[in-house]
């Protein structure tokens, strides 16, 4: 299977919700549960002030985090309208949940963060994005905050796999990010972040 050669286009997400709801079984597969329970048991505090979720889908890892008293307040984005409304209506009990849609990273949301969770989106990027990505992020977590990267490492035809996608991440965010935790599972990696 060949990668694509650059950032994967709004169209594509908006032609996979326009198909089906939830196309990766966010709500029912039993991977995608173990995978949010290993997410929110990675995070290093039990609480944040303030968080970002870059590629919230429809909502569920979204509303665990808000839901489950793990973020006092929550950013959510994504770039599919229709993914967005799905979210909206899964969170619509949540106050503390706010959503927009945007491309990242030529969009991003405006204030500082004490966690950003990047949950398998870093590989729809190419090179590029993900250094434009690394600089956002950095620009916009706050002293000690924390950054989580979960990605699928199956075979795709996204211009990254899992692992260089985390790998170039890291890389690009320099240094100063220091990983404070790893693990592996037969599907997908995990990758917390502290910041100075």
């Amino acid at each position: 299977m060949s990668r694509r050669q650059s950032s994967i286009p709004a169209r594509y997400f908006d032609d996979l919700y326009a198909g089906e709801r939830d196309p990766w079984e966010f709500e029912t597969s039993a991977y995608e549960q173990a995978k949010y329970d290993a997410t929110l048991a990675a995070l290093p505090r039990p609480l944040y002030r303030r968080g970002l979720e870059i590629g919230c889908s429809i909502g569920v890892l979204t509303a665990r985090l808000a839901g489950a008293g793990r973020c006092a307040s929550l950013v959510a984005v994504d770039v599919s309208e229709k993914a967005l409304d799905a979210a909206h209506m899964r969170c619509r009990t949540l106050p503390n949940v706010a959503f927009e849609i945007m491309r990242v990273p030529a969009e991003w949301p405006l204030g500082t963060f004490d966690l950003i969770m990047l949950s398998e989106v870093v590989y729809y990027l190419d090179a590029g994005d993900v250094s434009r990505l690394a600089d956002r992020v950095r620009a916009s977590v706050e002293p000690g905050g924390h950054v989580l990267l979960v990605h699928w490492t199956g075979t795709t035809d996204y211009p990254l796999s899992g692992d260089d996608a985390a790998e170039l991440f890291m890389t690009a965010l320099g240094r100063s990010a220091r990983r404070i935790r790893q693990q592996r599972t037969h599907a997908y990696r995990l990758d917390a972040l502290a910041l100075p």
